[in-house]
């Protein structure tokens, strides 16, 4: 059956959309020992995802440096604790790596964060941005992309929660993870339908 998707994806479908869950592992690293264990896996691996997130600023003028960097696998995800560790070598290591693809969203702010901590030379790294539009989607975000291609619901509820909360609960590991493990997902999805051509474009202005 050919898939059916938008050029752009009506924010307010999401809401009754059934919400993604990541099933996989999921591993909070918070030394660099730990760091080094976790590099040495995830370059063993085909392909991985990657997101950050930043405690937020409520006050105007003021940011905070990146706390979370978080890299998944299909099944498991590592969330570097860098407000704890800083850049470690490890880490560094894994992103300076041009032999793994790593895909994100929105690369550019990504990097410029993690600039504020360290210095590295960004490698094999593949920023979906740059390749929805060759299937016709114009958006951008991850959550109305995700809806698009898979008729699932990001939840964004922890957004702006605190990344350097002395312990992650659940829900906060759940949403660092799945904003990682769906750039995989939907990598993936693109290359198919660009490789098959098995999908029906819909132009929003035409539905």
């Amino acid at each position: 059956m050919r898939k059916t998707i938008y050029d752009k994806y009506e924010k307010a479908k999401i809401s009754s959309l059934p919400q993604v869950v990541f099933q996989g592992r999921i591993f909070v690293i918070t030394t660099a020992h730990d760091a080094e264990k976790a590099v040495n896996y995830l370059l063993t691996m085909p392909v991985l995802g990657v997101d950050t997130e930043t405690r937020p600023s409520f006050k105007k003028g003021s940011s905070y440096k990146v706390s979370l960097l978080q890299v998944s696998t299909y099944d498991t995800c590592f969330l570097f604790r860098l407000n704890r560790t800083g850049l470690t070598p490890a880490v560094r290591r894994l992103l300076e790596d041009t032999t793994v693809p790593k895909i994100g969203l929105s690369l550019h702010d990504d990097f410029n964060s993690l600039h504020r901590i360290g210095a590295f030379m960004p490698g094999n790294f593949i920023d979906l941005q740059e390749h929805v539009r060759e299937i016709g989607i114009e958006d951008l975000s991850l959550q109305k992309l995700y809806a698009n291609m898979f008729g699932e619901r990001i939840s964004k509820t922890q957004r702006l929660t605190n990344w350097e909360a002395e312990t992650l609960n659940e829900r906060q590991k759940q949403y660092a993870a799945i904003d990682a493990w769906a750039c995989i997902r939907l990598y993936e999805e693109l290359m198919r339908l660009v490789s098959t051509h098995d999908y029906e474009l819909i132009k929003t202005e035409e539905a």
